[in-house]
């Protein structure tokens, strides 16, 4: 049997995106096959205390600690315990060395939306490497390896989808009645398309409604995005929460009228996952992996055009027949996205390398 490390140097105490998949399919896995590097010293059997600040939640210097990291000391790990294989929940692997590694991607975001940054070199020059040198890539939608086939010229061989899931404990319907505040939930970045929602937003004849932003504030693009609701006048409709526990998440799925998810593009979109999981109504882009989730639960709209996002939000408001079919088959939708699936699927090609 191939003993394997997990890579859980994302993993921090606040979660979003990629670091609640990695915590969430850490724990789903059986510790007698794979074994865990745990920034979190959280007890769970089968697991390798490493550094405690490698996570997003410490910025650059957090990054640049992890990718470090990787490369000086998980080659030693990996030969002082023994293991045969480096899988990672995120696209990084040692490059220098003879380490056998399985990476998963999400999606090629900064490559198909380039900017003069960090985060672009850092997929350009570390992430394509990594793929490339990957005996495997598990990628998390068939859209994200279309993706990653097309744009980097990837073998369809070394591609394997799997299904992410989610805490079906902790994101249930609670049958709440709704009050009239639409959700986002996620990060502040261009590609999440929020200044189009807020323009969107601003053309909704129903000004009693709120717009909830709930993600971490960035300072490149949060302070934009709130000059352009002043711009709209709408700043007193947009409430603005940098994070929130799994009890108020759960509180604000179940209250919200429903989840706006409008993104130019998404490797796979946890938060329309959730919130079928919730019974709530979503309003999601026709782009990426985002129809693949919600299936026929949801309403579709193209992120381009305002008028587009503007008729969903109505329709979130206003449907019965929306809300009737959010409540009865986003649940059900939602529970084909199980963990213990996911980790049967990731453990049997384990012990196939």
């Amino acid at each position: 049997m191939a003993l394997t490390l997990f890579n859980g140097s994302y993993i921090g105490k606040k979660n979003t995106g990629i670091g609640v998949f990695s915590r969430d399919l850490a724990l789903a896995l059986s510790p007698e096959i794979v074994l865990l590097l745990d920034p979190l010293k959280s007890g769970r059997k089968g697991s390798i205390d490493i550094p405690s600040d490698l996570s997003p939640a410490y910025g650059l210097k957090g990054h640049l600690k992890r990718l470090y990291w990787v490369q000086k000391y998980v080659p030693s790990l990996m030969h002082k315990l023994g293991a045969d294989l480096f899988f990672s929940p995120l696209p990084e692997a040692p490059l220098f060395s003879s380490v056998r590694s399985i990476v998963l991607a999400h999606d090629l975001l900064p490559l198909r939306y380039p900017q003069p940054n960090f985060l672009f070199a850092y997929y350009l020059l570390y992430v394509t490497t990594v793929l490339h040198q990957a005996e495997m890539i598990l990628c998390n939608s068939e859209a994200t390896a279309r993706e990653i086939n097309r744009f980097l010229k990837i073998p369809a061989s070394k591609l394997v989808t799997i299904k992410p899931g989610f805490k079906s404990q902790n994101l249930y319907p609670m049958n709440l009645s709704r009050e009239d505040f639409f959700l986002i939930l996620g990060r502040h970045n261009p590609h999440k398309n929020l200044a189009r929602v807020l323009k969107a937003f601003s053309l909704l004849k129903r000004k009693n409604y709120k717009l909830m932003f709930v993600g971490p504030s960035d300072r490149r693009y949060t302070p934009r995005l709130k000059r352009i609701a002043r711009e709209y006048q709408i700043s007193d409709r947009c409430i603005w929460r940098d994070w929130v526990s799994d009890e108020e998440r759960l509180l604000l799925l179940n209250k919200c009228r429903g989840l706006v998810i409008a993104s130019l593009w998404e490797g796979f979109g946890l938060p329309a996952l959730e919130a079928m999981a919730c019974g709530t109504p979503v309003m999601a882009s026709n782009r990426g992996a985002l129809p693949e989730v919600v299936g026929a639960t949801s309403i579709l709209i193209d992120p381009f055009n305002y008028e587009s996002i503007t008729s969903g939000m109505l329709e979130l408001s206003d449907s019965k027949t929306l809300q009737n079919i959010s409540r009865i088959e986003g649940p059900k939708r939602a529970l084909t996205f199980n963990w213990k699936n996911t980790a049967e699927q990731v453990e049997r090609l384990l012990l196939d390398m």
